[in-house]
This record gives C-alpha cells, sequence and structure tokens, in this order.
C-alpha cells in the first residue's frame, strides 16, 4: 500500500548537501504495521511529515518516491495532497495537547474532519463521532463530545486523536510516538486499541517510536533508522532475535533487564564500535544485595515522614470556602535511609509529584510531619528552612521548563552557588560548574551556551549538574527519564547510580514505569489515589506483588516477546 523508494530530505537552498533523511526505503503492506525505530533526531518523523505533506517550510524532498495505492505523492500539490490527507492516510501526532485546538470542544473538531471530507449532515456527522467515541472505548461519548481538551486526560486526549484518525477509514494510519508521554498501563490499553482497530479497518500503519521493546507488541514488521538512514528492516521476530547492526542490538540492550538485576546498564556508545558480542555487565547477586541492605538499614532514618497530607479545592463556595476537596496526599507514612534509593512508582494523578514537593516543602503540606534529620521540616521557620535547601534538592522531568532560556547553562548552574553564597568568589564558584559539567559528561565549552542548543539527554545532564552545585545530601528526581529515549535513558540512569556512589547522595525516585524503578532502587512504594499501597524490598515487589494495583503496572511493562 506504501512504497518509500530512496527518500532524500534537506534544507532549502542548503549548498552543503547535509542529508536529514538520507536514501530511506519502506514498505508497508495493506493490513499489516511496520514498526520505524530510532533515537530522537534518527529522521523518523521528517520521513512521515513527509508522507503527509507536512515537511517545515524550511526543509524539502531533495528526491525520491513516495507511491501510495498507486500514485506519487512527492508530484502533488498542497491542494491535492489536502483532499487525501484525513481521507486517505491520517496521522496520530505525539503531544495530543498540542494537536488539538484548546478552544473548540473535542467532538467538534472531530466533526470537522468528517465534514471537510464527507457530504453528510451535521447530526450525521455528530452521531458518527459519537459512535467513533464509544469505539475508542472513551467514557460517556457524549459528555466528551461537549468537552475541551483540557478537562480530560493524556490517555483520554489520546483516544480522541485515535478517532479523528480514523474517522474517514484511512487506507495508512501513521501513529508518531502515540504513547510515549503516557503511563505503561495507559500505553497498553492504546497499544492494544490501535491493534484492534488495525485489524477492524484493515488498515495499513506505520507505527514511530524509539523503543523495540513498543513494537514487538504491536508491529509485523520493523525499520530500524539511525542518523536519518535505514539500517536494518525485516520482520519483528528476524530483528529481536537476530539483530545484525550494531545501533539495533544497543537499543535492545539499553532497556532494564527483567531478570536480573546489573550494576551498570549497557550504552548505546558500548555497541557502536563495530564489536558484534555484547559488552557484559557486572550483576549483583542475592548475596551481596542481601547484606548491602542489611548494612544500610540498620542507620537510623535520614527522613522520617508520618501522616503526611496534602488537599486541594476542587470547588469553593460564593464566599471562597472549600466546598469539595480532592486528597492528593492522604495520611502518607515512610522512611528513607542514609544512601538509600527509595523508588516511588504510580500512575499520573496518584499523588507522586505532589508527594515529592511536599517532602521538600516546595508545596506546603496541611498536615502530619516530615522530620529530615529529627528535625521537623514542617514547622520550621522560613530562616532555617532556607539553611536546609543546600540540602534536599530536586531534579525535574522536563528539564527544558526547568532552566531559564535567557542565562547560558553555566550561569543556571552558578546561580544557586551565588544565591547560598558558597565559595569565596566568582572564580571559585565558575571553576566548581566547569568539574560538574566535567563530572556529568558535558565540555567545558558548554559553560557558555544555552539550553536550546543541547538534546533532551543534555538538558537532563545540565540540571542534574545543577542540583549537585550545593552538595546536597538528599535529592529527589521526579520522573527525571520519562521523556527520555531509551539509549539516553540509560546513560542518565547510570550517571545518576555512579554520582550517588560517589557523593553518597540519598534518592527518592519517581516514575510510572516499575522496570526502570525496580533498577535504581532498593526499595519500592507503590502509590494509588494517594495512599501507599505497598512498600518492600525492589525485587521482592517487583517479583512477588501483593496488591492487584502492582500487578496490574508489572503486567503493562511492555516486552521483547518474539
Amino acid at each position: 500500500m506504501l512504497s518509500v523508494k530512496n527518500l532524500n530530505i534537506g534544507k532549502k537552498g542548503a549548498k552543503s548537501g547535509l542529508k536529514l533523511v538520507d536514501g530511506v526505503n519502506l514498505e508497508v503492506s495493506e493490513g499489516k504495521c511496520l514498526g520505524l525505530v530510532g533515537e530522537t533526531g534518527s529522521g523518523k518523523s521528517l520521513t512521515a511529515l513527509s508522507i503527509m505533506g507536512l515537511l517545515p517550510p524550511q526543509l524539502q524532498i531533495l528526491n525520491g518516491e513516495i507511491i501510495f495505492d498507486g500514485q506519487n505523492l512527492t508530484s502533488f500539490s498542497d491542494k491535492e495532497m489536502r483532499q487525501w490527507r484525513g481521507r486517505k492516510i491520517s496521522m496520530i501526532f505525539q503531544e495530543p495537547m498540542t494537536a488539538l485546538n484548546p478552544l473548540m470542544h473535542l467532538g467538534k473538531q472531530v466533526e470537522e474532519v468528517i465534514m471537510e471530507h464527507r457530504k453528510i449532515t451535521k447530526k450525521e456527522a455528530r452521531n458518527q463521532v459519537i459512535e467513533l467515541f464509544q469505539n475508542v472505548r472513551l467514557p460517556r461519548p457524549e459528555k466528551i463530545f461537549s468537552s475541551y481538551p483540557h478537562q480530560i486526560s493524556g490517555g483520554q486526549k489520546q483516544r480522541v486523536m485515535i478517532a479523528m484518525a480514523i474517522a474517514n477509514n484511512p487506507g495508512l494510519l501513521i501513529a508518531d510516538e502515540p504513547s510515549t508521554a503516557l503511563d505503561v498501563t495507559v500505553q497498553k490499553e492504546i497499544l492494544l486499541l490501535l491493534k484492534r482497530l488495525q485489524k477492524e479497518y484493515n488498515m495499513a500503519m506505520l507505527f514511530i517510536t524509539h523503543d523495540l521493546a513498543v513494537v514487538s507488541e504491536i508491529a509485523d514488521d520493523v525499520a530500524v533508522m539511525y542518523r536519518g538512514k535505514v539500517v536494518e528492516s525485516g520482520s519483528v521476530t528476524q530483528i529481536l532475535k537476530n539483530p545484525q547492526h550494531p545501533y539495533t542490538r544497543g537499543l535492545l540492550s539499553c532497556r532494564p533487564p527483567m531478570g536480573h538485576r546489573v550494576k551498570k546498564l549497557p550504552t548505546l556508545s558500548d555497541f557502536l564500535n563495530g564489536d558484534k558480542n555484547i559488552p557484559a555487565r557486572e550483576t549483583e547477586t542475592d548475596e551481596s544485595r542481601k547484606e548491602r541492605l542489611k548494612l544500610l538499614y540498620e542507620k537510623e532514618p535520614l527522613l522520617e515522614v508520618d501522616n503526611l497530607i496534602k488537599e486541594y479545592s476542587l470547588s469553593k463556595t460564593f464566599l471562597g470556602k472549600p466546598k469539595e476537596t480532592l486528597r492528593a496526599v492522604n495520611e502518607v507514612s515512610f522512611k528513607v535511609y542514609p544512601s538509600e534509593t527509595l523508588g516511588l512508582v504510580g500512575e499520573s494523578g496518584c499523588g507522586k509529584t505532589t508527594l515529592g514537593r511536599s517532602l521538600l516543602r516546595l508545596i506546603n503540606p496541611d498536615g502530619g510531619s516530615i522530620f529530615y534529620e529529627n528535625e521537623n521540616l514542617i514547622s520550621m521557620s522560613w530562616k532555617s528552612l532556607n539553611e536546609h535547601r543546600k540540602e534536599l534538592n530536586i531534579v525535574f522531568q522536563d528539564p527544558y521548563s526547568s532552566l531559564n532560556p535567557r542565562l547560558s547553562i553555566g550561569e543556571a548552574i552558578l546561580e544557586p552557588m551565588h544565591v547560598h553564597k558558597l565559595y569565596k568568589n566568582r572564580t571559585q564558584r565558575k571553576e566548581k560548574v566547569l568539574e560538574l559539567l566535567r563530572k556529568v559528561g558535558m565540555e567545558e565549552s558548554h559553560y557558555y551556551r544555552y539550553p536550546h542548543e543541547f538534546s533532551g539527554g543534555q538538558r537532563q545532564r545540565i540540571v542534574i549538574a545543577r542540583a549537585l552545585a550545593l552538595n546536597p545530601k538528599f535529592i529527589v528526581c521526579d520522573e527525571a527519564v520519562s521523556a527520555l529515549d531509551v539509549s539516553v535513558q540509560a546513560v542518565v540512569l547510570n550517571l545518576l547510580n555512579e554520582l550517588k556512589a560517589e557523593f553518597g547522595f540519598t534518592y527518592i525516585f519517581i516514575s510510572h514505569d516499575l522496570s526502570v524503578v525496580r533498577f535504581m532502587s532498593d526499595r519500592i512504594m507503590v502509590m494509588k489515589d494517594g495512599k501507599i499501597v505497598e512498600v518492600g524490598d525492589a525485587d521482592e515487589i517487583y517479583f512477588h506483588p501483593k496488591s492487584e494495583y502492582t500487578r496490574q503496572l508489572i503486567g503493562a511493562i511492555p516486552q521483547l516477546n518474539h
């Protein structure tokens, strides 16, 4: 149904001949799914956008063919492409919040797509939208029809996008990272939904992702992209069982292993040196782990939390008094020991981030106590709390929004040292910043560059360096790797563990992915609806979960099944 032949994409008017997509060949058959895999910047999305005729204005197809349903799409005018787009070829974008119009009811947006391509009445279009919402398993379809994007969850927004994409029964569906930003449980639901709809509508599907485990759940064939080129392609079984290219082997090995515990994850750089053998990794035996944890828990707790409560007002009376409240953190109690990594796992909205920020008093709890080194942070004066802030720090989920775009990264790291009057003068502070940059694998020359000049993985390293600037003892990592490629994720996780070993940090590691949390953690807490439903040794919880909710989280982790 789709055949991409020798596709080359580059900048308009560029004399260097630099190709962002270089000689790509792909084929997708009717009713089949091709998984297109690679890291951010490999050219996956550009390839998809060129098929849709949606390339950014500064880019162009240099040469090559995109044959769909017997027609060469590269020869189509924009007006001709508009007739095909949404009717014969449709696309689900990675970020539904930016793809949906925030000022329009959700139902109207899907209705618009139907009426653009078919001569039917508004009432008929509305009935079809309600039917589509039912088909993609949206709860209360009529209510969601009249809702705005901000009024529904991320998983529901993605279902609306899927309904919009299949509204005109297209022959080809392009799904560009449709599950990357979602919880593992919601991701599982979306993958099963796409699989069902593909069979139901007999669509060809091009599924784009950076995770080969996700591809193994949905695709029939796989093409692996690296630096604008397809470096390997074949059936899912062939690629997963017998990968030939070192880049593919690297992608497969970067994920935390399920069956055993390694001290360090393999990274892509281990594989891209031409060596066909997977680098051996040191594993931690059960005996050595038990001995290490025994020594860890003989110490006095560094942090002790007792019946912590945080409430938010959902609605207020005319006089401004809370009428309906939500307990985001509901009487939570636990202890954290020096040099421990305590994992905190749960779905979006369970209260993980609220709990993490409450511990650091970035938001004020409504009840309970937080004892840090036997001092209650809640009853502490602001002056005393500011003194303690040097020892307590956080690594946020989105490094770009947590960095000032007007400050060079060197100045961003130096700023907290200046505020807390660390070191004698600016020269000493700058020397410390350069040392931290080297420590997190950045170059000294990066000091004068700005956040927008770095990749997501590099920005996360910068944020980690800034968190280390005040020599903290306790760090909250709030979904610090959830938005990263699996290969970059492995590098950042290794870095966090290396820094912990060197400086003796204590971490609370927050994530929705239990496999990542298990790799990082000594103990795991599972959170649901503001409460801790299960806490215990990381391996014990992973292999022998007691609560049904924990079993669901583990069951939703994508597996390399073939």
